[in-house]
C-alpha cells in the first residue's frame, strides 16, 4: 500500500529523547517499510527513516528557538498533506483535531490515531462535532469520553522486539520514568518507595509547563540519599535503567491512554506497579506483568511482594501482544478498510 503517516512536528521522528507519540509513529513506519509498504513520512527534517522523508520544517520545534507558534506549521502541513493526498491509498494522521475539517469535506481515505486524553470539555466538543472521522484509540479506556465516534480499530501500541533486551536478574532499586507533572504522580512514587525502605531512581523530564510544580512539589522531596533524580534519557539508557530496577512504579491519578512504560518494562522483563486507572487494568496482566493497585499500601504491599513473579512471564506477554509486527498489521487492516470505503472521485478532485 501507498501510505502517508503524517507526524507532530514538535519532536523528530524518533524523538532525540522523550516523545511517546514520535517514537510510536517511527516504529510503525520502519515496520511497514520492512514489510514491503510504500511509505511517506511528513515530519520534522531532522527525522531519521528508512520511509520517504518530506521534511515539513527544518527541525523539531521543541529544539528550534526560531520557533513561536507550532500551530502555524501543522496548518502549512496539512495542506501540503492534502495537496499530495492522491499520491497515497490511505493518509495516516497523527494531529488530533487540525486536519478533520479538510479529510471530512474532500472524502479522503484517512485514519487518525488518538494518542491523547480525550475527557477534556473543550476535546469533547470538537470530536463530537466531527464525530463522522476515521479513528483509531489506543486502548478501549481511551474512547470512554467520547463512545459515539467513528471509531474503526483500537490498535495497541507495539515494539521492536530487540529494542529492549531481556534482564533476567533484578536489580535493588525501583524506578520511574517518564514526564514530571501531577497526573504522573512522581510524590506518590517517592512516598511508595520510601515505605518499602527500596531506592528509587527517576528518568524524567520536565516541561515547562510543569517546571512550578516541580520546584515546589518535588524537589524538596529529593532531598534525601534514598531517591536519586536523574532527568531526561534517552532509548539506550532506558534499556538498563529499567531492565536492573526490581519494578517500575508506574502511579498515574488520570486516564491514561496507553502508557509506553509499562510495555517497555515488560520487554525488559521487569514488573510494573500501576494503579488502576485508563488503559492500566487493559494492558496490565494483574499477578503476571505486575501488580494493578488502588492504594498506597496496595502498592507498598506488591513492592514486597514483587520477588513472587515470574520475569520471564513479563516478556512473554510483551512478545504475545506488544510487538511493532502486530501493530503494524493491525493497521494495515485499518487502511485497507478506509482505502476501500473512500470516494475515490473525492480524493482524485
Amino acid at each position: 500500500m501507498k501510505v502517508a503517516i503524517i507526524s507532530p512536528l514538535i519532536e523528530s521522528v524518533p524523538p532525540k529523547l522523550y516523545g511517546g507519540t514520535e517514537r510510536v509513529v517511527s516504529y510503525l513506519c520502519e515496520e511497514l517499510v520492512r514489510q514491503g509498504h510504500d511509505v511517506t513520512l511528513f515530519a520534522s527534517g531532522d527525522s531519521v527513516t528508512r520511509a520517504r522523508l518530506r521534511p515539513m520544517v527544518e527541525r523539531s520545534l521543541r529544539l528550534d528557538e526560531r520557533c513561536h507558534d507550532p500551530n502555524s506549521h501543522h496548518i502549512i502541513m496539512v495542506d501540503r498533506v492534502i495537496e499530495a493526498a492522491s499520491e497515497f491509498d490511505v493518509l495516516h494522521f497523527h494531529l488530533d483535531y487540525c486536519h478533520f475539517p479538510l479529510v471530512r469535506r474532500l472524502g479522503l481515505p484517512s485514519v487518525t490515531t488518538m494518542h491523547g486524553r480525550l475527557d477534556l470539555k473543550e476535546y469533547i466538543r470538537v470530536y463530537s462535532y466531527f464525530r463522522d472521522v476515521p479513528l483509531v484509540s489506543i486502548s478501549d479506556a481511551q474512547r470512554a469520553p467520547i463512545p459515539d465516534n467513528n471509531w474503526v480499530a483500537t490498535i495497541h501500541h507495539g515494539l521492536p522486539r530487540d529494542l529492549y533486551p531481556f534482564h533476567a536478574q533484578p536489580g535493588s532499586y525501583l524506578a520511574f520514568i517518564g514526564r514530571i507533572s501531577p497526573e504522573k504522580r512522581p510524590d506518590r512514587a517517592i512516598a511508595i518507595a520510601r515505605r518499602a525502605k527500596m531506592p528509587l531512581k527517576i528518568a524524567a523530564k520536565v516541561d515547562a509547563v510543569d517546571r512550578s510544580y516541580f520546584e515546589a512539589r518535588i524537589r524538596p522531596l529529593l532531598s534525601g540519599a534514598d531517591v536519586e533524580f536523574i532527568g531526561e534519557i534517552s532509548d539506550v539508557q532506558k534499556r538498563d535503567f529499567i531492565g536492573n530496577a526490581r519494578a517500575v512504579l508506574f502511579p498515574i491519578d488520570w486516564p491514561e491512554p496507553f502508557g509506553l512504560v509499562m510495555i517497555e518494562s515488560m520487554a525488559c522483563g521487569t514488573p510494573v506497579i500501576a494503579w488502576r486507572c485508563g488503559s492500566v487494568p487493559e494492558i496490565m496482566v494483574d499477578g503476571e506483568t505486575g501488580r494493578v493497585v488502588e492504594s498506597e499500601d496496595e502498592a507498598v504491599d506488591a513492592v514486597e511482594r514483587i520477588h513472587e513473579l515470574d520475569r520471564h512471564r513479563c516478556r512473554d506477554v510483551f512478545d504475545e501482544r506488544f510487538t511493532v509486527e502486530r501493530m503494524a498489521r493491525d493497521y494495515v487492516e485499518a487502511y485497507a478498510q478506509r482505502a476501500e470505503g473512500s470516494d475515490r472521485r473525492l480524493r482524485v478532485a
